[in-house]
């Protein structure tokens, strides 16, 4: 008989083989286990097919309870806050608060709404807090640069988005003593954003230089930029039921992005109208609201080509589009608690929209000077990511 006689291998060396390929399974089975884990102290998300299922009609936190039902209005160059009676549709309050009122964020825990005054150009930006059970401010804060505000989704940090400083500062959600602050030098224009379903990763908006922004929140980092194909100003950012898509609206293009969130690459386009700014999802979260205001600069004219563009997240084709009647700016705002509602300031029409979202019908009510990021409150949902109720 001829051929290679095989001298079997000894058994030290196969048990330090098999040990070895053990050993190297554990370890990716373990890697892939952390990939998959939520952010540490996260709530847990009750259905991964949909992490707006907390925030539907009736779902509210007891942490609402005592909330007077209202709108608030911050208006930027009037330096103040309307507040509406939803039901009556009358200014019922307002009040003063810092320079440049920008947004009206409800806070994690979703017992405080704060009004971001940034000061544009100047060094005495602030946060205002309004008791929700009052619907009165209490004493301003003294913050660097607060354009935006958002919460990280285990409620140990707020962020202050100091867009002019291109950073992001995080600080303590109550107190709002710094923590610690994250530099973001070639995101020009740090503005809106959105998180991960399991919270480990953000991605903000760069709206100065067309891209994108991905943030690491477990390892404190940037994790990269991404340009856009087209457009230069980007603007909100939602992301899809299943947390897979982020959706990007595109002020100079007129439509919104899609940006597959893991793998940080633009996916798709959808057209939806002229100045494409605001992002909300319908309270049974099978549409997503586009707010055009109607104008693709930074500061438009009155009676723009505004409008909503009402997108079905399913198909991601636009199914309806509902005008402002005899021109308009809508800008930002929310969904009202029942889902029947759309309220929208008119930010260069010195108004709120409140559109009905069965028929599209439009009402306005006067506001102060340049109305921005309004909120309704209280909204459903366990807590809060920040800018004018993102809530999970």
């Amino acid at each position: 008989m001829t051929g290679t006689i095989r001298v079997p291998a000894s058994p030290r060396r196969v048990l330090a083989a098999g040990l070895a390929v053990t050993l190297s399974l554990l370890g990716a089975l373990v890697a892939a286990g952390r990939a998959a884990e939520p952010l540490p102290g996260m709530p847990p998300v009750v259905d991964p097919a949909n992490l707006y299922s907390e925030t539907q009609a009736g779902r509210m936190s007891p942490a609402v309870t005592g909330a007077l039902p209202r709108v608030y209005v911050p208006n930027r160059t009037s330096n103040d806050v309307y507040v509406i009676d939803p039901a009556t549709l009358k200014v019922v309050d307002r009040f003063k608060v810092g320079i440049n009122p920008q947004h009206i964020v409800p806070s994690w825990d979703l017992k405080t709404l704060w009004v971001t005054n940034n000061a544009e150009g100047r060094t005495d930006g602030s946060l205002t807090p309004i008791d929700p059970t009052t619907g009165k401010p209490g004493k301003a804060v003294p913050v660097d640069d607060p354009y935006n505000m958002y919460f990280t989704p285990d409620g140990k940090s707020a962020i202050i988005v100091a867009e002019a400083l291109k950073r992001l500062d995080f600080r303590d959600p109550h107190t709002m003593a710094m923590q610690w602050s994250l530099p973001t030098p070639d995101c020009a224009g740090i503005n809106h954003a959105d998180f991960s379903i399991d919270g480990r990763f953000v991605i903000f908006t760069c709206e100065y230089k067309g891209s994108l922004v991905k943030i690491d929140l477990v390892g404190r980092k940037v994790l990269g930029y991404l340009k856009l194909s087209k457009g230069r100003m980007p603007q909100d950012v939602r992301a899809s039921p299943d947390g897979k898509i982020f959706y990007v609206a595109e002020l100079q293009s007129g439509g919104v992005f899609l940006v597959d969130g893991e793998t940080f690459t633009e996916v798709g386009f959808i057209a939806t109208g002229v100045g494409s700014h605001g992002l909300y999802p319908s309270r049974d979260a099978k549409k997503l609201y586009v707010i055009n205001r109607g104008t693709a600069r930074v500061y438009g004219p009155p009676r723009g080509k505004g409008s909503v563009a009402v997108i079905d997240f399913a198909t991601r084709k636009v199914e309806a589009t509902w005008v402002i009647p005899g021109g308009g700016s809508p800008d930002m705002g929310n969904v009202s608690a029942d889902g029947k509602q759309l309220w929208v300031s008119g930010r260069y029409d010195d108004v709120v929209y409140v559109i009905d979202t069965t028929s599209g019908e439009v009402r306005s009510i006067r506001a102060g000077k340049e109305p921005h990021g309004l909120t309704v409150w209280p909204q459903p949902g366990r807590y809060s990511l920040g800018h004018t109720g993102n809530m999970r």
